[in-house]
C-alpha cells in the first residue's frame, strides 16, 4: 500500500477482500452492509466504464474493482469524503482504475455528456427531508436525508448518464420501493431485477436491492430473499460469501 496521509480522528479498516483497505473515521457517515451487498449484487460489465453516484468514502468503487477490468468512477458532494475517497484509492494503488470525483451528480451530465457509462451503482439518501427531523451531524445528515439530491434527482441523473442498454443498480429501503419503481419508470429505467435483504428469517425485509435498465421492456425477476443472521445470531453462509468471498478460498 502507497504511504499516505492519515490524519488525526482517521482510521484504516481492512475490507476483508482482496487486500483492500479505506480510510474511515467516526467523526463522518461511516459505509455500511447496504454498501457491501450493493457492490455484489450490481450487474457490472467486464470492460467499459462504472459510476457510482453518493460514493462517499469510495468503498462501492473499490470493491467494484474485484470483479472488472472497467474504468470506474464515484462522485460525492461533500469534500471531505471525497478526499478520503480518493486517498483510500491512493491506499490501494488504484489510481489507475478508480477516479473519484467532488461534485454534485445533478450537475455532472454538463460535464461528461450524455450516456457514457456502462452500469451506474448508487446507494443515496434514504430518508426524505422533513422539517425538524434531521438531529446528526452536517456528514451524516447529508448521507442519510435528501439534503442535496431527492430520489428523483438521483434517477433523473443516472437516466442521462447511462447508456442506453445500460443498468442502474440501487439499495434502497423497501418502505419506499412503490415510489422508487414509479420514478425509475418515469425516467425510462425499467425495474428488471429486486431482492430483498432480511436481517432473519421470518423478520421483516429491511434492505432492497433493485437493478433496471434504461429503456428496457417490462419483464422483472424477484430473487430468493437474503437472510444475514442465522438463529444463533451468525452470518448465515451467503452472508459470508460476500464479505469473505466463497469458503474454499478464504484462507
Amino acid at each position: 500500500m502507497n504511504n499516505v496521509t492519515i490524519y488525526d480522528q482517521e482510521r484504516v479498516d481492512d475490507l476483508l477482500t482482496h487486500d483492500l483497505h479505506i480510510i474511515q473515521s467516526d467523526e463522518v457517515f461511516s459505509f455500511s452492509m447496504d454498501a457491501v451487498l450493493l457492490a455484489r449484487f450490481a450487474s457490472v460489465p467486464k470492460y467499459g466504464k462504472i459510476l457510482d453516484l453518493c460514493t462517499g468514502n469510495g468503498v462501492i468503487p473499490l470493491l467494484l474493482s474485484t470483479r472488472t477490468k472497467a474504468n470506474i468512477e464515484g462522485i460525492e458532494i461533500q469534500p471531505r469524503l471525497a478526499d478520503m475517497a480518493r486517498r483510500s484509492v491512493e491506499l490501494n494503488e488504484l489510481t489507475d482504475k478508480i477516479l473519484i470525483r467532488e461534485g454534485d451528480l445533478r450537475e455532472l451530465v454538463k460535464e461528461t455528456g450524455h450516456g457514457i457509462y456502462d452500469a451506474i451503482t448508487v446507494n443515496p439518501p434514504y430518508m426524505p427531508l422533513k422539517g425538524g427531523d434531521v438531529k446528526l451531524n452536517t456528514h451524516q445528515a447529508i448521507a442519510r436525508h435528501e439534503i442535496h439530491c431527492s430520489l428523483e434527482e438521483v434517477v433523473a441523473s443516472a437516466m442521462r448518464l447511462v447508456r442506453p442498454g445500460g443498468k442502474v443498480s440501487m439499495v434502497h429501503k423497501p418502505q419506499r420501493l412503490g415510489e422508487i419503481i414509479t420514478v425509475l419508470r418515469q425516467y425510462r429505467l425499467e425495474p428488471k431485477l429486486i431482492r430483498f435483504v432480511h436481517p432473519r428469517a421470518g423478520a421483516e425485509s429491511n434492505i432492497v436491492l433493485i437493478e433496471a435498465l434504461r429503456d428496457g421492456k417490462p419483464d422483472m425477476r424477484v430473487l430468493p430473499p437474503l437472510i444475514v443472521y442465522n438463529e444463533n445470531g451468525q452470518y448465515c453462509p451467503e452472508i459470508m460469501d460476500i464479505y469473505y468471498g466463497p469458503k474454499e478460498g478464504r484462507s
